[in-house]
């Protein structure tokens, strides 16, 4: 059909420098598309965060946590949140406390919470305080606070519970610390007026 004569007539009209050129040009663009698809989802995370990666995570928890590093965030199947690790201060009014002996105490006032960094807890965080504003954090965690005060407040007016400051504080944070650890919250400091 094609004898050396058709071949060399197809030849003579393609230019195989365009072709290359064409080629290389696609390759070209393909790896900058990739390239800057690698920078824009690359996420690196500061100390004073969690990035927090969801959808599919392949890890079989809810989400990843990333504390310190980096990771690449699939477009289309995860996509990523942060989490700070800013400390939450929240004060008590004072109210006064007596104890089975009639003498008053002193209660804490004022408190330091924020999201802990080991992995138990930042998945806690991740579960169930993601997208929760700050202010109905800091008030949770109020709420807990004062829960944790009466119940302890009742145990002194019994006699049950020691009323010296430093036993009334390992107390209050012994009962404070399972509760705050399902928020992914830890006790940083207690403080007295």
């Amino acid at each position: 059909m094609f004898g050396t004569h058709g071949f060399a007539q197809f030849n003579a009209g393609v230019d195989f420098p365009v072709i290359v050129a064409i080629i290389a040009g696609l390759i070209l663009l393909v790896i900058l598309n990739f390239l800057v698809l690698i920078l824009k989802y690359y996420k690196r995370c500061p100390s004073n965060r969690i990035l927090v990666i969801y959808g599919k995570t392949g890890s079989g928890q809810a989400a990843e946590c990333v504390h310190g590093g980096a990771r690449l965030v699939m477009p289309l199947v995860q996509d990523y949140a942060w989490l700070s690790l800013e400390p939450i201060r929240i004060e008590i009014p004072q109210r006064p406390v007596i104890d089975g002996d009639k003498v008053g105490i002193r209660v804490p006032q004022f408190y330091s919470v924020a999201i802990g960094t080991t992995t138990p807890l930042m998945q806690n965080a991740a579960i169930r305080l993601l997208g929760v504003p700050f202010e109905a954090i800091r008030q949770q965690v109020e709420d807990i606070i004062v829960s944790q005060l009466d119940q302890l407040i009742d145990s002194i007016q019994t006699g049950r519970v020691k009323t010296d400051q430093d036993s009334f504080t390992n107390v209050l944070q012994d009962a404070l610390r399972p509760e705050l650890e399902q928020l992914g919250l830890v006790l940083i400091t207690v403080r007295y007026e």
